[in-house]
Formats: C-alpha cells, sequence, structure tokens
C-alpha cells in the first residue's frame, strides 16, 4: 500500500524523498555533525585534546591576527591556491588529451581507457611512499637516475627537499593518481556527443583543433564545471600526501604546508610539534570548511554563467 502511494502521481516528491532519505541521513550523521560539531569546538579554549572555557571568537581573532598562527593560515592558503592551479591544470589537460585520443581510437589507446584507472584505487600512502622513496629519492630515486640517464643532470635536484619544487612534485603526484577519474568523466561526456553533430562539422570542413574549440570543449563544459570542482574540494582538504611525502609540517620549511596538514598537525600535536588545542584547530577546520564551501558556490555560479553566455 506505501508503495503504491508512492508511485501515486499526486506524490512524486514524496517518492523521491522517499529513496533520498536513507543516504541524506547517513550524510548528516557522518559529515553535518562533525561540522557542525567542529563550529562549536572552536568557541573553546583548549589545553591539547581537553575543552576549556568558552571564549567565542577569540581563536579566530589569535587565528587571523597573532604570530605565528597568521602566518601559518596565509602560508597554508596560499599553498592550497598554488596546488590546487597546479592540479587543476595538468589534471584538465593532460586528461582532456587521454580522453580525446581515445575516443578518436587511436592504436593502443584502448588499453590506456583500461589502466588509466588504476593509479585511483591505490592507497594515498602507498603512491606517497612509491614516489617519496622509491621515484623522488635524492639518493637512489628512479626519476634522477632518468635524468642522468638522459644527460640532463644539470635538472638533478632532491624534488622534496628544495622549497620551489617540493608543492609542485606533491601536484604531480596527486594529479598522476586522479587522472584516471577526470580521463573517464571527459570520455563519457565526448562519447556522449552526437555522431550527427560531428559528422556535420567533418562536412563543413572543421579541422581537428576547430572541432575540439566549437563543438567538443562547449558539449563537455558542464563536466569540465564538474571535475574542477571536486579537484577543489579534493585539493583544499587534502591531508594524505602530504603526510607521506613531507610530513604533517609540511616540509620543507612548511612550503607543502595545505589547510589539511595545518588542522591536523594544530588540532592533535603536542605544542612541541606545532600543536595548537583543539579549539584553534577547530578554528583552522571552520575556516577551511568556508573556503571550500565558498568556493563551490563560486565555481558553480561561473561555470552557470558560463553556460547562459554560450547559449
Amino acid at each position: 500500500m506505501l508503495m503504491k502511494t508512492l508511485h501515486s502521481k499526486k506524490s512524486p516528491r514524496l517518492f523521491i524523498a522517499y529513496f533520498l532519505f536513507p543516504a541524506l541521513a547517513v550524510y548528516t550523521i557522518f559529515f553535518t555533525v562533525p561540522i557542525i560539531d567542529s563550529i562549536r569546538f572552536s568557541l573553546y579554549d583548549s589545553n591539547g585534546l581537553i575543552v576549556g572555557d568558552f571564549v567565542g571568537f577569540a581563536n579566530f581573532i589569535k587565528l587571523f591576527t597573532q604570530y605565528p598562527f597568521q602566518e601559518r593560515l596565509i602560508n597554508a592558503f596560499s599553498n592550497n591556491v598554488a596546488f590546487f592551479l597546479i592540479v587543476t591544470l595538468i589534471q584538465n589537460l593532460i586528461g582532456f588529451v587521454f580522453a580525446y585520443l581515445i575516443t578518436r581510437r587511436f592504436w593502443g589507446m584502448p588499453f590506456v581507457r583500461k589502466i588509466s584507472f588504476l593509479p585511483t584505487t591505490l592507497s594515498v600512502l602507498v603512491v606517497g611512499y612509491l614516489f617519496a622513496k622509491l621515484i623522488f629519492n635524492p639518493i637512489f630515486g628512479v626519476f634522477n637516475k632518468l635524468l642522468n640517464f638522459l644527460f640532463l643532470g644539470a635538472l638533478v635536484r632532491p624534488w622534496l627537499g628544495d622549497p620551489i619544487f617540493a608543492l609542485p612534485t606533491l601536484a604531480f603526484v596527486v594529479s598522476w593518481q586522479f587522472m584516471g577519474e577526470t580521463i573517464l568523466f571527459y570520455t563519457a561526456g565526448i562519447d556522449n556527443i552526437p555522431s550527427e553533430v560531428i559528422e556535420a562539422a567533418k562536412i563543413d570542413g572543421a579541422n581537428q583543433v576547430q572541432m575540439i574549440r566549437h563543438i567538443i570543449v562547449p558539449s563537455i563544459m558542464p563536466i569540465i564545471g564538474i571535475v574542477t570542482i571536486l579537484i577543489f574540494i579534493g585539493d583544499f582538504t587534502q591531508f594524505d600526501i602530504v603526510y607521506a611525502m613531507a610530513t604533517t609540517v609540511g616540509n620543507p620549511a612548511y612550503a607543502t604546508d595545505l589547510f589539511g596538514s595545518l588542522f591536523y598537525r594544530s588540532a592533535f600535536m603536542p605544542p612541541a610539534r606545532g600543536g595548537w588545542g583543539i579549539g584553534m584547530g577547530a578554528a583552522v577546520s571552520t575556516v577551511m570548511s568556508m573556503v571550500v564551501f565558498v568556493g563551490v558556490l563560486a565555481w558553480l555560479l561561473f561555470f552557470k554563467t558560463m553556460k547562459r553566455a554560450e547559449e
């Protein structure tokens, strides 16, 4: 009787809510409630993990105005912005190129299509260990040995020990691991472009560059938006790769310190190792959540405006 009521044309919203409720309940319990609790903790003083007295916005005032809190926060934010831009450029550009080649049925591309998602299935800690200990190791790393073999010894350097190259190196590793997701999204989008549109463009004399610029890219613009937003959320909450390759301090000299590592260190580490107490850590977490929330809204507005402009 209940299912008959739900299937009734008079209650489509109830029918939809019936299936959305389990996922919404899980999301609320495991995501929304911890975020709200984190905001609550940010309003209290603390000694390590022990919550103390209510202090209102004092933690946020310290975070934005006092040393070393302000310096570490600004550093993490600027690193996160640079990290996001590098990952977005690499994943979107290379991911699109591979997706385009795969859909053109080049030799060997079916094999690439099958294995491109494999790195995404690996643990971030495994990937971090693989690159930090075996590939970018300054003494016996494969990458530096390859450079020497190609007579490019002038480029050899401690990639994770150089403040200039450490963050781009982490961004490259993250891009490599999650490139499969981007290729998967873009391949599906290109495959869904009506063949009649492609054939009509070819008949009109469009070359490959014109096809990409005027047909393919506008057609998959919503997917580009989704991929960019997913990268934004992942990068501004990234912690695992910093922990695996650069420690929680974001070595060298905080050059790889992101919001995620700053939050973990400030909330859970002892003062001698950079800990600020759970109250300050919760303040960092709240700022991080607000940056992600505002950033996602801004990206949604940006891609919505682009879509309207194209129409």
